[in-house]
């Protein structure tokens, strides 16, 4: 019975140790329930972060190294001091918030990622302000944070600085994370920024608050909700969570394979609707000349990425066009008059452009 009861021992101390060496990394999806976050162009924040998080989660629990904790899971009201706790008491290596940024003009785009500072300086303070101000959403929120006043840029500056290893440790991860977005997604950079965010503060390890994009910008806000973009998104902040681990910690777990994908996002914008029938579809032929201010276009997609203009690359059609626009590239399959445009959306349709459309002249 002795050796029995030894054997158990030494087995559930020899488990308690491959645990304890396990990496432990909080996953935290911004905002949700009650607090929807930002909500633009038919996009909802707390449900994209969410969809980020759980996929950047089913990444990294398929290694045996990492232990994953979730702020949480389902789309329920998280206080920000609960969201810490959580990291606090699960003592957490690192924590990683997931969120998407806002402005009043929809021209910004962009990916960013906050880390803890004092910095109070122009539009980076107001999305401090943003994220921040869910605590005003709280039962008695005055006394659990000890009169930290969201709206009130006085307040933010009680807010300490990490300690200067963790800090450091941070803003290492958060550049990490910002090349991923530039060189392997091709977003616009907004680079790494040191905001007073309550979260941060209050958390105790490494920790980055990560603004995946401008849902105010139509075009980045349809990448955003695209299963492509999730996707995207995740892997990228799985391979920066690992690398970071394997580099803190000298290990060197395999990264994730990337598999990276362009979603073909097509732009809604008022569509002239056709009556030509696509399965009696002849060959278009030449268009007449017509003047400038009479030239209807055929509009077949968009993209956050430009894309070499042959025929190869959009089902066999030829004389393509594009145009460069904020945060990506329309792409048109001829011109003309509407009648002779309408022909060209049945022949686009028929090579797979199902949403192709005719847009007006200006």
């Amino acid at each position: 019975m002795k050796k029995i009861l030894v054997a158990i021992f030494i087995c559930l101390s020899v488990f308690s140790i491959a645990q304890e060496k396990k990496f432990k990394v909080v996953l935290d999806a911004g905002h949700g329930g009650k607090d929807p976050g930002a909500a633009k162009n038919g996009c909802i924040e707390k449900l994209i972060a969410l969809d980020v998080v759980l996929r950047i989660g089913k990444i990294l629990e398929t290694y045996p190294d990492f232990n994953i904790k979730y702020t949480r899971s389902t789309d329920v009201f998280i206080p920000l001091k609960d969201r810490a706790k959580i990291a606090n008491d699960f003592e957490a290596d690192l924590f990683v918030s997931v969120h998407c940024n806002s402005s009043v003009s929809p021209k910004p785009y962009g990916a960013m990622t906050l880390v803890m500072g004092l910095s109070r300086a122009g539009m980076n303070f107001e999305i401090a302000k943003a994220e921040n101000a869910v605590i005003s959403l709280e039962d008695n929120f005055k006394e659990k944070y000890e009169g930290f006043d969201p709206n009130n840029p006085n307040t933010q500056i009680g807010l300490r600085i990490m300690q200067e290893e963790t800090l450091m440790q941070s803003i290492n991860f958060a550049s990490s994370v910002q090349s991923y977005f530039k060189n392997s997604l091709n977003r616009k950079d907004l680079g790494m920024h040191q905001q007073p965010l309550w979260v941060l503060d209050a958390t105790v390890m490494p920790g980055v608050l990560i603004e995946l994009g401008f849902l105010s910008n139509v075009q980045e806000s349809k990448y955003m909700k695209s299963e492509e973009g999730k996707s995207n998104y995740s892997q990228i902040i799985a391979r920066a969570i690992i690398e970071y681990k394997n580099n803190l910690k000298g290990t060197n777990t395999p990264p994730n394979v990337l598999q990276i994908k362009e979603p073909l996002i097509i732009e809604e914008i008022p569509v002239i609707e056709t009556d030509v029938d696509s399965s009696s579809l002849v060959d278009v032929g030449p268009e007449p000349i017509l003047a400038a201010d009479s030239v209807y276009k055929v509009q077949i997609s968009f993209s956050t990425k430009k894309i070499d203009l042959i025929p190869e690359n959009f089902n066999g059609l030829t004389n393509i066009t594009v145009v460069e626009v904020d945060g990506g590239y329309k792409y048109f399959y001829g011109q003309g008059s509407l009648e002779f445009c309408k022909k060209l959306v049945a022949e686009a349709k028929l090579k797979g452009f199902k949403s192709a459309f005719i847009v007006a002249p200006n």
